[in-house]
C-alpha cells in the first residue's frame, strides 16, 4: 500500500524556541508541531548564538538562516525584534542584512523543498519577504498579524509595506477583533481577515500544577499576584508597582511575581528599592515554557497592566491571559488592544482604565476582597477559554485555511509547471 504524502507547509518565523527549554513565547512551535499530524512542516527562522542551524523538533524541520557574525545575530532574541532595536539602536545596522539574508534563504529553501503554502507570522518582516517569494515562485501566502506589526510599526513607509503585503497575500489571519478594526481605520484596506489567535493546552495550564514549593521559595503567606510577560514598556509593568502600596496597606501579606526578563528589568527593579518593597515585589526572571504554568496555577490573582507605548504598539491578543484563566486564577487586565477579546469585564475577568495606578489598585483590593464570591468568575473563564482558545480548536481552523489555499494552487497553476 502506498503511503499517501502529506502537504508541505513552510513556516516562516522570527520567534522560535532556540534551544530545548527555552523561554522564547512557544506558540509558533506549539502551532507547527500540532500541524505535523495533516502536513510535512518546515520551519524557517533567524539564527541566534547557541542555536543549531538545523534540527528536526518533534517532525519539524527546522532552517535557521545566517545574517551577520554568530555573536551579533541577536536581533530576533528573547525580546522580540522591535524592544531589541529600542534597548539598542546599533541593532538597526542589522536589518538590512537580516532582510536580505531572510529573503534569499526563504527563496533557496522553497526552490529546494517545494512547499505547497507558505505561512508567514507577522506581516512585517516575514510577511513581506514570503510576498516577495511568492512573486517568484507562485506559492500561496497565508500571513498572521499579532499585533507589533500592525499596532508597533506605523508611520506613511511602514503603512505602504503592510498595504502591498496583506494585498498581495492568499489569506490574512489576525489574533483579535481590535487588529481588524486597527488594519481598517490606519491601513485602510478592504481585505477580509479571518480572526484565529494563538491557542493554549488546557492540559498543561491547569489549576491542579500548583506547587507550593514556590510559596516557600518566595516566603509568602498570603495571596499571591502574579505578572508574566516581556518588562517592556508596552506591558505597563511600572503602574502594577506603582499600585502595590495601596494593595499591601489593604492585604500586608500579598506578594507580587514578575516573571519575564526585558529591556526595563533594571529600571523596575530600582522603581522597587525606591519604594522599599524589595522583599514584597520579587523579579523571578525569564521561566522555560515547561515551568511556566505551575506559576500561573499557584497564583490567586493575575495581573496585566498593559498599554499603549510611544510608538502606539500594545497588546494584540494577550496569550498569558488565557493561560492565566486556564490556570484558574482571577484575572484582571487593561482595557486596552485585543485583551477584550479574552476578558469580559465581570464576567471571564476585570478590566481597568490603562496606565491609572490608583484604579489598578482599587480594582486589585476589591477583587481580594471578594475572591471567595468571585470562584465562578473563575470558572466560566476558564470553561469560555477551553472553548475558545483550546489548541484543536485553532489547528482545526488553520487546516481549513491551508488546504483550501493549496488546493486553489494546485488547481490554479497545474498548467504553469512550477516546480515541476
Amino acid at each position: 500500500m502506498i503511503r499517501k504524502q502529506k502537504p508541505k507547509l513552510l513556516v516562516v518565523t522570527s520567534t522560535f524556541p532556540r534551544w530545548k527549554e527555552d523561554t522564547d513565547p512557544p506558540f509558533v512551535y506549539e502551532l507547527s508541531r500540532r500541524l505535523t499530524k495533516k502536513f510535512d512542516v518546515i520551519v524557517h527562522t533567524p539564527h541566534y548564538p547557541g542555536a543549531l542551524r538545523k534540527e528536526n523538533l518533534e517532525n519539524i524541520s527546522v532552517y535557521r538562516f545566517r545574517y551577520f557574525w554568530t555573536r551579533y545575530e541577536k536581533l530576533a532574541g528573547s525580546t522580540g525584534i522591535l524592544p531589541t532595536l529600542k534597548s539598542n539602536r546599533l541593532y538597526y545596522g542589522l536589518v538590512p542584512f537580516f532582510l536580505f539574508a531572510q529573503f534569499f534563504s526563504l527563496l533557496k529553501l522553497v526552490i529546494k523543498n517545494k512547499p505547497d503554502v507558505i505561512h508567514a507570522h507577522w506581516i512585517i518582516p516575514q510577511g513581506f519577504v514570503a510576498v516577495l517569494v511568492k512573486l517568484i515562485t507562485g506559492v500561496p501566502v497565508v500571513a498572521t498579524a499579532h499585533g507589533a506589526d500592525i499596532f508597533g510599526l506605523s508611520g506613511a513607509g511602514f503603512n505602504l509595506v503592510k498595504r502591498f503585503t496583506l494585498k498581495k497575500i492568499n489569506t490574512g489571519t489576525v489574533v483579535s477583533q481590535a487588529l481588524v478594526d486597527a488594519v481598517s481605520e490606519s491601513i485602510c484596506i478592504d481585505k477580509k481577515l479571518d480572526i484565529i489567535p494563538m491557542g493554549v493546552d488546557s492540559q498543561v495550564f491547569t489549576s491542579e500544577r500548583k506547587d507550593l514549593s514556590l510559596l516557600k521559595r518566595y516566603n509568602i503567606n498570603g495571596p499571591v499576584l502574579l505578572f508574566v510577560g516581556r518588562l517592556t514598556e508596552k506591558k505597563g509593568v511600572k503602574h502594577l508597582i506603582d499600585a502595590m502600596p495601596d494593595v499591601l496597606k489593604y492585604e500586608p501579606d500579598a506578594r507580587l511575581l514578575i516573571v519575564g526578563s526585558g529591556e526595563l528589568e533594571n529600571k523596575l527593579r530600582r522603581q522597587t528599592e525606591s519604594i522599599g518593597l524589595k522583599d514584597k515585589i520579587h523579579f523571578v526572571g525569564a521561566v522555560s515554557n515547561g515551568e511556566i504554568a505551575k506559576y500561573y496555577a499557584t497564583a490567586d490573582i493575575f495581573i496585566g497592566p498593559s498599554i499603549k507605548d510611544k510608538n502606539g504598539d500594545t497588546e494584540g491578543f494577550g496569550l498569558t491571559f488565557v493561560e492565566a484563566a486556564m490556570s484558574g486564577c482571577l484575572v484582571i487586565a487593561s482595557d486596552i488592544g485585543g485583551v477584550g477579546d479574552i476578558v469580559i469585564d465581570n464576567e471571564t475577568g476585570f478590566l481597568v482604565v490603562a496606565g491609572n495606578s490608583k484604579k489598578l489598585s482599587e480594582k486589585i483590593i476589591f477583587v481580594l476582597k471578594n475572591n471567595n464570591n468571585f470562584q465562578e468568575i473563575a470558572k466560566k473563564a476558564r470553561e469560555f477559554c477551553v472553548e475558545n482558545y483550546e489548541w484543536k480548536v485553532i489547528v482545526t481552523k488553520y487546516d481549513k485555511i491551508f488546504l483550501k489555499n493549496i488546493k486553489c494552487f494546485m488547481h490554479c497553476n497545474k498548467k504553469r509547471g512550477f516546480f515541476n
